[in-house]
């Protein structure tokens, strides 16, 4: 595809008239995907599904999202554009699907150990940013990739320019919580939001094992292949940390100089949120600054759909809880702390705590009331509920100097439990 074309077809007068004069389509995405002939990475209509493979269609591109105070920042971000086929309009539907439609967090992927994962990316353009052309890319971060082409990091590999695609593949081997995020101009599409969760289930799951043994306590779902059953879970939940400075995007969107140097966290999330709307359940309302939003008549619902209320109803007074942690703030580190639970962490930058990493090896998981996250890391931390009465606990961060909405006080990185 060709950038000058897409440039072309998404830099009108306005924006506005991007959507309310028909274009004559002169970019569409590629999507490749054993077995998907009708370019939408699923396997439907007789297509037929090669065994342990999994596909998935995301775009990059701007959009916009609403802090818990009213403030509306711009954004960089990713689309989920799974299941959405070409079209037979002047504008393939995938394209436009992506337009302005970036997610904060971007889609969480999930995938299962001994999968062939095919991600395609499709670069959509920053079309409130007219001036800029810039590629975006995927790094899984902390994966082993069989080949530097697919690993994102642009010295090594490849950037998508805008109005092209490009597929990753890769070869799921490990289990473990990750992330990935576009590394193009990393610091800059990072903080723009540009950022999202990533795990992988062990082969283990679906293998019923006791822990500790004579204990009653069994598990199916589990953190990692441990063997033993000593990472075995009821009910888990995947939480980003992350930060916006305010300044930083407002001066993205003003076409000012950005400044890197002054990077101060304004806002603090899990999963793009802060409290109190990190216990909405549902998906937020768009922003009315977004062009394509559905307050303007447009067709953009949310650019934030992901809650970060955690919720455990328990068959039995104990039941055990994964939070698969993440923080990928380019600011600041983040310590959270949930009072009245006892946490026990078992993994770390997708790795087990045990020695050697092997079944047998020893324990270094270890209980705590704090867990630190610099940039980049992960944790995966179980909270056993026996003997926890029922009723709701807050997580939250104890740099309070972030429990904060802006100017505004309680508020920021803080959500609640809810144990039923």
């Amino acid at each position: 595809m060709n950038t000058l074309n897409l440039r072309k077809w998404l830099a009108p007068l306005s924006v506005a008239a991007v959507f309310a004069v028909p274009q004559q389509a002169e970019a569409a995405a590629f999507v490749q995907c054993p077995g998907d002939t009708d370019g939408d990475a699923m396997w439907t209509g007789g297509e037929v599904q090669p065994p342990n493979t999994r596909c998935m269609h995301i775009s990059g591109g701007d959009g916009y999202a609403v802090m818990p105070d009213g403030k509306q920042l711009y954004t960089f971000g990713f689309t989920d554009l799974t299941g959405i086929k070409p079209g037979t309009g002047t504008i393939d539907a995938r394209i436009d699907a992506g337009i302005l439609a970036a997610t904060q967090p971007a889609p969480t992927i999930e995938l299962k150990e001994g999968e062939r994962f095919y991600l395609t990316l499709t670069n959509v353009g920053m079309v409130q940013r007219p001036d800029l052309f810039d590629p975006h890319s995927v790094h899984f971060h902390g994966f082993p990739n069989a080949a530097a082409i697919f690993d994102g990091v642009p010295d090594a590999s490849v950037a998508i320019n805008m109005g092209s695609s490009f597929t990753y593949f890769y070869n799921i081997v490990e289990p473990g919580t990750f992330i990935y995020h576009c590394h193009v101009e990393a610091t800059e599409h990072m903080e723009m939001g540009m950022l999202g969760q990533l795990y992988v289930r062990p082969a283990q799951d679906g293998t019923s094992l006791e822990y500790p043994v004579g204990s009653g306590n069994t598990h199916t779902q589990f953190v990692y292949n441990d063997g033993d059953g000593a990472t075995g879970y009821d009910k888990a939940y995947a939480l980003q940390l992350g930060s916006f400075d305010h300044v930083f995007h407002e001066e993205h969107a003003a076409v000012q100089p950005l400044p890197f140097a002054t990077l101060t966290s304004t806002y603090t999330f899990f999963n793009g949120r802060g409290y109190p709307d990190t216990v909405n359940p549902a998906a937020l309302p768009s922003a009315a600054d977004n062009p394509r939003s559905v307050s303007n008549g447009g067709t953009i619902a949310t650019g934030q759909p992901t809650s970060a209320l955690v919720t455990l109803d328990r068959a039995t007074e104990g039941a055990t809880l994964l939070l698969r942690l993440s923080n990928l703030s380019v600011a600041d580190l983040f310590s959270v702390t949930a009072l009245g639970l006892p946490m026990r962490v078992v993994g770390q930058g997708a790795r087990i705590l045990r020695g050697g990493g092997e079944v047998g090896g020893k324990d270094l998981s270890y209980g705590t009331s704090v867990v630190t996250l610099g940039g980049g890391e992960t944790h995966d931390v179980l909270i056993d509920t026996s003997g926890v009465p029922a009723g709701t606990y807050f997580l939250y961060t104890t740099n309070l100097n972030y429990l904060s909405n802006g100017a505004e006080d309680y508020g920021g990185m803080m959500t609640e439990i809810v144990i039923n």
